[in-house]
């Protein structure tokens, strides 16, 4: 007869897909309970932004079955750039594996002294940290993170440190967003502060955030290293990220051609971002040629790279499946109307707190928000007009309302299943379940840091 306990040694947690459709018919009955409401959008500067005292209910607008599974249509069509974006991204990269250039890299670093090396992973992630909280980048990471997962896999690590690595990082850095335009460049306009004021004070939290987040990798790391079983992802299969080792194989010219191609698709990718306005679809046009390029470089055939491309796709099938989902759980949000009554009802909860707890409360709603609004640019034109007002009101600095927004659309983006989470978790073959139990005692601590520094701020006067 089953114990208790047994029981509980039997349950598994939801894959991602069947944990996105669970989140999609809860929302979906929400549309029934929750009262519809809007804001009116204003043009301010050629961005519709909210008009912070328009809000008004209207009539309810539930979604019922059937558009339940329109909506999953309309979900796909809203994350088609991004899907694309993934699956071309992941043909660069399986194109480079099937060269032999990575597997040659891979034993050329093995049998270095990198492989045993603790600055590895920490170099790795400030670059990756460094880019998220200068110039925004986030997005671009998709296209890398096989390559990641890959290498620490080699490495004696597992595909939670591949994530981590980049993906971690690059959420660490935007969280800080020390010059990010698309974040806290737009909130502090419409703050009307001086464009990237204050950046002394982010430099210090993005020397802490990376500093914490780094250790807290390492210590997991080396646990992995030391013994695989402790791995969260041991039993896995990640056969299509394995890297083949050969202590005698050669990293021939023609290899180191084709890492020096992965490098500059690299460097063209930032470049075309930061002075040429390029973004997702031009990302997706660079992986295309770059994935062609590494093939003909590798001696394949028409009808190889064919075969690549159409193999390449397939393996990242569920990464394509969780960001239509993903999006699917906003598209019924909008189509039931209910967004803005949630910003509605979170703003009213701040009126009347005192100044620390004004701060300490945006903070706490930006992180709420970042799941019915994963954009961080769609964020601040939401909901900066609306917090702009209320620190005025409260007296609180308007730097700490927009130090709240960007904390809270930064690393809550690893948290939430309508952003880069199960994006990403899709993309590394990670099961969302063991993602939340390697990734909530992170966040837990790093939200404490978030809102350390929050009434830091208020007490230190930060403007």
């Amino acid at each position: 007869m089953p114990t208790l306990n047994d029981k509980k040694k039997k349950f598994k947690f939801p894959s991602s897909t069947l944990m996105l459709f669970s989140i999609i018919v809860i929302i979906a009955i929400l549309t029934y309970i929750v009262p519809a409401g809007q804001y009116a959008y204003v043009d301010q500067g050629g961005t519709q932004v909210v008009d912070g005292s328009s809000f008004q209910y209207v009539e309810q607008n539930p979604v019922n079955p059937f558009r339940v599974f329109v909506a999953i249509q309309e979900g796909f069509l809203n994350g088609a750039q991004i899907i694309f974006l993934i699956l071309f991204g992941y043909f660069w990269v399986y194109s480079v594996m099937q060269t032999g250039a990575f597997t040659a890299m891979i034993n050329r670093l093995l049998g270095s002294k990198a492989r045993d090396s603790k600055l590895f992973i920490p170099i790795v992630m400030l670059v990756f940290s460094l880019a998220g909280s200068t110039y925004g980048e986030f997005e671009t990471v998709y296209g890398l993170i096989p390559i990641f997962v890959a290498l620490a896999i080699a490495l004696g690590y597992d595909a939670l440190v591949g994530m981590c690595m980049s993906g971690v990082a690059v959420a660490v850095g935007f969280a800080s967003a020390t010059t990010n335009p698309f974040t806290i460049g737009i909130a502090q306009t419409f703050g009307d502060l001086p464009m990237f004021s204050g950046l002394g004070y982010r430099w210090v939290i993005f020397g802490v955030f990376y500093l914490v987040s780094m250790a807290l990798v390492m210590r997991y790391a080396m646990k992995v290293k030391k013994d695989p079983t402790k791995s969260l992802v041991y039993g896995e299969d990640y056969s299509a990220f394995k890297v083949e080792t050969d202590a005698n194989m050669e990293f021939t010219a023609k290899h180191k051609l084709l890492m020096l191609g992965m490098v500059v698709t690299v460097i063209t990718i930032v470049y075309g971002s930061l002075k040429l306005g390029w973004y997702i679809n031009e990302m997706s046009g660079v992986f295309i040629i770059s994935g062609i390029l590494s093939s003909v470089i590798g001696g394949k055939r028409p009808e190889g790279i064919a075969t690549d491309l159409i193999t390449s796709i397939s393996e990242m099938t569920v990464a394509m499946v969780v960001v239509g989902l993903s999006r699917t759980i906003l598209v019924i949000m909008q189509n039931g109307v209910i967004i803005d009554t949630v910003i509605h009802g979170m703003n009213s909860m701040m009126q009347g707190l005192p100044t620390w707890a004004t701060g300490e409360m945006m903070l706490v709603v930006q992180n709420i928000l970042n799941f019915f609004i994963p954009s961080g640019s769609g964020q601040a034109a939401a909901i900066m007009p609306i917090m702009i007002p209320l620190a005025d009101l409260t007296e609180l600095n308007r730097q700490i309302a927009v130090l709240a927004y960007q904390f809270g659309d930064g690393f809550s983006n690893l948290l939430w299943p309508t952003g880069a989470c199960a994006i990403m978790c899709g993309i590394a073959k990670i099961p969302m379940g063991k993602w939340y139990k390697f990734f909530l005692p992170i966040f837990g601590i790093m939200f404490l840091l978030q809102s350390f520094f929050v009434i830091l701020a208020v007490f230190i006067g930060y403007h």
